[in-house]
């Protein structure tokens, strides 16, 4: 998954990896990592921001049931 796609994701759900953070609760930095190419998603995250990427409410109603 590229570093821009991550950006994408990210910004099509949360102004700020902050927010992303809040919604999510993946950490900023790590999200800041990715969309900067100085690390990389491991398998379990790149499913994760798949399914953010095309249904975010089904991870944050999954995080609200946890």
């Amino acid at each position: 998954m590229s570093p821009e796609r991550i950006k994408a994701i990210r910004k099509s759900v949360a102004r700020s990896p902050k927010e992303f953070e809040a919604r999510f609760g993946i950490p900023a930095r790590t999200v800041e990592g990715w969309e900067q190419d100085r690390r990389k998603p491991d398998p379990a995250a790149r499913v994760l921001l798949a399914v953010i990427e095309k249904d975010p409410g089904a991870v944050e109603r999954a995080l609200d049931a946890a």
